[in-house]
């Protein structure tokens, strides 16, 4: 089947190149344009672009999607089918040209957690399961009919990280699936239920990832996995887009005031009660007690600094009394 392909960053070039390997005909792709990154203003391609042209794939960046240049292009390749991944809306002018539809891949059971942040969001919630969908776009944002779903459960280690590439490599399949079931004509689309109570999933802004020390362990716990860019206590993933990371400020006995990205946590049901009372034996662990159980930072990185775990963090940091979090 020949199929445009839409995405942007390397969670969608990994199903992009899935769909390669499976032999599927990628005509063309849709990318964001390059952008200036850094002090440098170096020029950077997506993700999805740089995967295109090492495949030898005409890759297309328009500034407007509704581009009357845009539009002709994309109608000269006649195109069974269109697949999207994280992309941003198209215009029904793009959605409404191939003749078998436009499919998008979401990081959710829809209709639960439409939005621009379901992995974030699913996490920082508590969920217990979340998952993958394919579903047709139509005019309103992620409210197109279901094709196939997938569960995936959750535990409460779990870090938007680690579920990034769950569903990257579970979408694959089920792009790969929902594909050959249009292919054969094998599919039986579900509307969504508006009638649930949904729960959204909101873009993530700034003052969402700062700590507020006053909720208790366990919320914290989930707002840093949720944010969290650990794959493990030694590994990180490489695109953080997604990962932007929760902090607070440590102060210091000198008083100074440390920016700290908390990268990985490890929620404790044990507190003394004591809020906001830092423990540490300044070997191997860092405990902060809160508010129903406490907290263990596993992973930090202070501004201007590297990511470092807890034993190279008090290896040239002695704690005490005299150290605060705010």
């Amino acid at each position: 089947m020949n199929i445009i392909f839409f995405g942007t960053p390397g969670f969608a070039a990994q199903n992009l190149i899935d769909l390669c390997n499976e032999n599927h005909n990628i005509m063309a792709i849709v990318s964001a344009p390059d952008k200036e990154k850094g002090r440098g203003k170096k020029i950077i391609s997506t993700a999805v672009k740089q995967k295109g042209e090492e495949l030898g794939i005409e890759v297309l960046t328009p500034l407007n999607l509704k581009d009357e240049e845009f539009i002709k292009k994309l109608k000269s390749y006649n195109a069974d089918l269109f697949v999207v991944v994280a992309f941003r809306m198209l215009p029904k002018s793009v959605w409404s040209i191939p003749k078998k539809g436009t499919i998008n891949l979401h990081t959710s059971l829809l209709p639960n957690y439409r939005g621009a942040a379901p992995i974030n969001r699913v996490l920082i919630n508590n969920e217990k399961e979340t998952g993958i969908t394919t579903f047709y776009i139509d005019d309103k944002i992620d409210c197109g009919e279901i094709l196939f779903q997938e569960k995936v459960e959750l535990d409460i280690n779990t870090t938007a990280a680690k579920l990034h590439n769950i569903l990257m490599n579970k979408g694959s399949d089920l792009l790969v699936k929902t594909i050959t079931n249009i292919e054969k004509n094998n599919i039986n689309p579900i509307s969504q239920n508006n009638d649930l109570s949904i729960t959204e999933a909101p873009k993530l802004t700034k003052e969402i990832q700062k700590i507020n020390w006053d909720k208790s362990a366990l919320e914290i716990h989930n707002l840093v996995r949720g944010l969290s860019p650990s794959l493990s206590e030694n590994e990180l993933l490489k695109d953080v887009s997604i990962c932007p990371s929760a902090w607070f400020t440590f102060k210091n006995p000198d008083g100074n005031e440390i920016r700290t990205k908390l990268l990985l946590s490890e929620f404790n049901t044990e507190t003394n009660n004591n809020i906001l009372r830092i423990e540490s034996d300044n070997k191997s662990y860092l405990k902060v007690n809160l508010k129903e159980g406490s907290i263990l930072i596993k992973k930090l990185q202070i501004s201007g600094k590297n990511p470092m775990n807890i034993k190279q963090f008090l290896l040239g940091n002695k704690i005490n009394e005299k150290w605060e979090i705010l």
